[in-house]
Parts: structure tokens; C-alpha cells; sequence
């Protein structure tokens, strides 16, 4: 065999274990438990200020799913993610889609769901390389078959970028609104979700044309849904050992009263189709919270 052979067959293999490992490693059932800060994203931050020397820190602060606005839950998965609670972690429809638009464009168009981004977020880097996309989605699949929807969508709103050097919806609705995250009001909540793509590009608070867009189309969403799938009861009841106090405002109601009780098929589908109308939505050449490859 030739040294070139061997070379190849040794990065083949090299590659192979690299890729592989990721079906057993990290241990995806701790995440029922822990908080996993830091994030691989938060110290690929880091090492992006070191390298441009910027005295820069990570802002952010853990609070449970009962301690955030279901204002914020609703607007996310609208802006995001809207078949979340129906897809195993992949949304097949959507990638094709991205795909459709990179090649009328020439350009990137994101199409990865919540499960994905998490994926991204917590264990690998912002790269654009399909092997890195490989590792995503081997780490999705394991994530959606380990933690509850629920879980997943507690942890994304804790480690997701909502700005420079912001991390989490705590941090994100005290930087931006000078309020705790279960004090957010729906057109707060969707301008803090139209800038989820793009969080270093776009601020929520200011005028900046897309933003204002994608905000209002979400909240308009969030305005006609007066009913919502039944999975939504995930939330709606928290585990026992969470605290469940009910402490909300007249802007910020409770889930059940936000979303309703039942929903019909035809209410469904129109939702979710107007959802993929959104300015820009999967379309962000964005380092943060989405994955960039389709």
C-alpha cells in the first residue's frame, strides 16, 4: 500500500471516530439536570474578544421556564421554530426551502429548528463545515429522544445570543427592558424574537427596518391566536418542583389564558404558513443563534 493510500485510509478512519464519537459523547442526560453554562458558543465569544482585544463579559442569568413570559415562549416559537412541537427535532420541509432560496440568492439561508440551534449552541461552533453540520444533527437526534420539548425549549431560552455579549432571556429583557423576563409584554417579547437571527447585527429596541417588520408580523400572529395546539400543555403545566407562582400583569398573562385550550387543524395550518412569510426569516447570515449551512 502506498504512503498516500495509508494517509488517506488514516483520515478516513481520523474522520470517521471525529464524527462518531459524538453518538455517545457528551452525555446528553445531564441536561435534565444541569445548567450548561458556560456554552461552546459563549467561549467561542470569548476567544473572538481575546483575539480583537475587547474587555468584554458574558451577561447572563438562569431562570426556569416559570419565570419567563409566555409572551416570550410564543413569539420565540413563531419568529423560530413554529412546527416545534410537531418535528423530531428537524423540520425536512424547511431545510428544503433554505436550500431553494441559497440557490435563487447565491447566498446562505438557515433553516435549522430550535433542537438544532441548541445542538450548535451548547456543544460545537459557528462553523459553515458539513462535518460540523453532521455532529448538529447527530446531537439533535439524541437531544429530542433524551429531554422533553419542554426542556429543550427551557434551555435554548437560556443560552440563546441576544446580543453583544448577552446571553439568555433573563439577561436579554434587563439589558434591553430594565424588567425581569416573566415581565415581558407581547410586543416586547416579538421584537426580542425578530432579532433572534442576527442578535449582534440587530438591537430590539431600535428602529431598524427589519426589525420593526418581523416584530409586527409576529405579533400579529401572536394577536390571532386566541387557541394552540394541545402539545403547548407541556409548558402550560410545569414540573411539581418548580416554583408556580403566579405573579403576572395585565400585558403579561398566564400561558393557559395566552394560549387557550384547543385548536382546530384548519387554524393550524394557517398559522404555520403564514409564519414562513416572515422578513427574513431564515434567510440571516448570522454567528449566532442559527446554523448556516443550507
Amino acid at each position: 500500500m502506498s504512503k498516500l493510500k495509508l494517509l488517506f485510509y488514516l483520515l478516513l478512519l481520523g474522520g470517521i471516530i471525529d464524527i462518531g464519537r459524538y453518538f455517545i459523547y457528551p452525555n446528553i442526560s445531564d441536561l435534565k439536570e444541569i445548567k450548561p453554562i458556560p456554552t461552546a458558543f459563549m467561549e467561542y465569544r470569548q476567544e473572538e474578544w481575546a483575539e480583537q482585544n475587547r474587555d468584554m463579559e458574558i451577561t447572563h442569568k438562569w431562570v426556569p421556564m416559570t419565570k419567563i413570559s409566555p409572551n416570550v415562549i410564543k413569539a420565540v416559537l413563531i419568529g423560530e421554530d413554529d412546527k416545534f412541537w410537531n418535528h423530531d427535532g428537524f423540520d425536512v420541509k424547511g431545510m428544503e426551502d433554505a436550500i431553494e432560496r441559497s440557490l435563487k440568492k447565491g447566498s446562505v439561508a438557515g433553516g435549522s429548528t430550535i433542537s438544532q440551534q441548541l445542538s450548535k449552541n451548547l456543544y460545537l461552533s459557528p462553523s459553515k463545515n458539513p462535518v460540523r453540520k453532521v455532529k448538529e444533527a447527530i446531537i439533535t437526534w439524541r437531544i429530542e429522544n433524551t429531554l422533553s420539548k419542554r426542556r429543550i425549549l427551557e434551555i435554548y431560552l437560556n443560552v440563546a445570543e441576544w446580543g453583544d455579549g448577552i446571553f439568555g432571556i433573563e439577561a436579554a429583557a434587563r439589558h434591553y427592558y430594565h424588567k425581569s423576563a416573566k415581565n415581558l409584554t407581547g410586543r416586547e417579547a416579538a421584537r426580542l424574537a425578530a432579532v433572534l437571527p442576527n442578535p449582534i447585527k440587530y438591537n430590539p429596541t431600535g428602529s431598524q427596518k427589519y426589525v420593526k417588520n418581523r416584530a409586527r408580523i409576529i405579533y400579529k400572529i401572536m394577536q390571532r391566536r386566541g387557541v394552540v395546539i394541545p402539545q403547548f400543555q407541556e409548558v402550560m403545566s410545569p414540573p411539581k418542583a418548580e416554583d408556580q407562582t403566579g405573579d403576572v400583569s395585565e400585558n403579561n398573562e398566564s400561558i393557559t389564558e395566552l394560549f387557550g385550550e384547543t385548536a382546530t387543524p384548519s387554524e393550524e395550518a394557517a398559522s404555520s404558513e403564514t409564519t414562513t412569510n416572515l422578513p427574513g426569516a431564515n434567510e440571516e447570515d448570522n454567528e449566532g443563534n442559527r446554523s448556516l449551512t443550507f
